[in-house]
């Protein structure tokens, strides 16, 4: 067993002064069993605990690391930016030049706009949705996440079967105390990847819709993928109507593709919020859209104000990023993609020898998720809630840790790769994910 006693003591220490030991209660005992592990540090694509033990990260902060941790160019641009200021609350040079660059790289983006995490672009996007349309209601999907929000933290997590309803009418579920009624009453929620639940849901709420939103991937109940056409139908069936398509690619933007789920599935939306990989580590989000929906955010027509928008260090960052991840014709991506795929590949063949855990691995170029369950595939949250043994999953992540594997806990999370990753890592992993399969009950 690895000596984990720095650890313990700093969750006993964190449990004085912090609600649950930690910030964020998904790095907390409730995901991570007795005590998280503390990290002191991170190298490439390995993390460091306070005890001293390496981990092979494939947690990579949820997916903000493509570049993994330390990258010399990152290093390089925080250590001279720094020393010329931090933030401003200006206007940039920088600010334009990473703005010119996403324009460039993604076909539905006329204007951008910078926020600083994904819940605060999604929340400037849907009152965007309703200041442009006029309308209140916001479709959701059961399972998506879009931050924190109280109108959409409706639906998020996995629930028992018996609670959801009839999937032409799902029960509406709030996911916290404090949520108003008043805030939720305009939001309705749809099965997702079933376009016949949706096509019934705007024949009764469609000309009182503001926007459809949808994450690209279902990213929020490990690795769900749309069916082939399914969002394309949704694109569709937003123009029927006159509501916007809003796509969230907070976890998806910059990782699976360049130019995220909209280039991955030739999608054209008119607004799309990106976070996470756009800030390399930092808090970074950005709003897109072509010109005639952005330009409702001028002149403050619909609010979007902020100190940290825009901070010329992150912003900073966020041009090395991009500059790093599409130099040579896009190679990194390429090599982003190709290592998550193989991850996942092998993860498949061990998985084969052991049947008996139910192992199916679902995912799209840099991302993958492991799921325990008895189907051979889960296509939405209530296939998710049903069927996906989430404690099995906890136990099999806490195992890897001893074996220098670091993944999320939580089978409503994912693994990520990055460019750092290497060919020996997939096979260590692959090795201790072999052991522990063969070690579960």
């Amino acid at each position: 067993m690895m000596n984990q006693s720095k650890s313990e003591a700093l969750f006993r220490r964190g449990m004085d002064v912090l609600v649950e030991g930690v910030s964020s209660a998904s790095r907390g005992p409730a995901t991570f069993g007795t005590h998280p592990r503390y990290m002191s540090h991170g190298e490439g694509q390995r993390l460091y605990d306070v005890d001293g033990n390496a981990y092979i990260d494939w947690m990579m902060a949820f997916g903000a690391l493509p570049l993994g941790h330390g990258h010399p160019r990152i290093v390089e641009t925080v250590s001279r930016e720094i020393a010329r200021g931090s933030h401003f609350a200006t206007a940039l040079e920088v600010e334009v030049e990473v703005a010119e660059l996403l324009v460039k790289l993604l076909p539905h983006a006329d204007k951008v706009r910078f926020a600083n995490t994904g819940t605060e672009a999604a929340m400037a996007a849907f009152r965007l949705a309703r200041g442009l349309t006029g309308r209140r209601k916001i479709i959701k999907f059961e399972g998506h996440y879009h931050g924190w929000w109280d109108p959409v933290i409706v639906n998020t997590n996995p629930m028992p079967p018996t609670m959801f309803g009839p999937k032409t009418n799902p029960i509406r579920i709030v996911d916290s105390a404090g949520v108003l009624e008043e805030m939720w009453l305009d939001t309705i929620v749809v099965p997702w990847n079933e376009v016949e639940m949706l096509e019934r849901a705007l024949e009764i709420h469609g000309r009182d819709t503001a926007c459809v939103v949808t994450e690209g991937i279902m990213a929020n109940m490990g690795v769900i993928l749309p069916k082939p056409g399914y969002l394309n139908r949704v694109e569709q069936l937003c123009r029927q109507y006159g509501c916007l398509f809003y796509l969230d690619e907070t976890v998806t933007g910059f990782r699976v593709a360049p130019g995220g789920c909209a280039e991955l599935y030739g999608l054209k939306p008119d607004i799309v919020t990106y976070g996470k990989a756009l800030g390399a580590g930092l808090p970074m989000a950005a709003i897109t859209g072509p010109d005639h929906v952005m330009q409702g955010l001028e002149w403050g027509k619909v609010l979007h104000y902020g100190t940290h928008n825009a901070g010329r260090l992150t912003l900073s960052v966020t041009k090395t990023m991009l500059e790093v991840m599409l130099a040579d014709d896009k190679a990194n991506y390429k090599k982003l993609a190709y290592l998550g795929n193989r991850m996942a590949d092998e993860i498949r063949r061990v998985a084969k020898g052991h049947n008996r855990h139910g192992v199916v691995v679902q995912g799209v170029n840099s991302m993958f998720q492991i799921f325990f369950t008895d189907k051979e595939e889960i296509s939405d949250c209530r296939d998710f809630s049903a069927h996906v043994n989430r404690t099995k999953f906890r136990d099999f992540v806490l195992k890897l840790f001893e074996k220098g594997v670091y993944m999320s806990p939580s089978a409503t999370l994912h693994s990520l790769s990055s460019i750092v990753h290497t060919e020996d890592d997939i096979a260590v992993t692959a090795r201790a994910i072999g052991e522990v399969l063969e070690e579960l009950p």
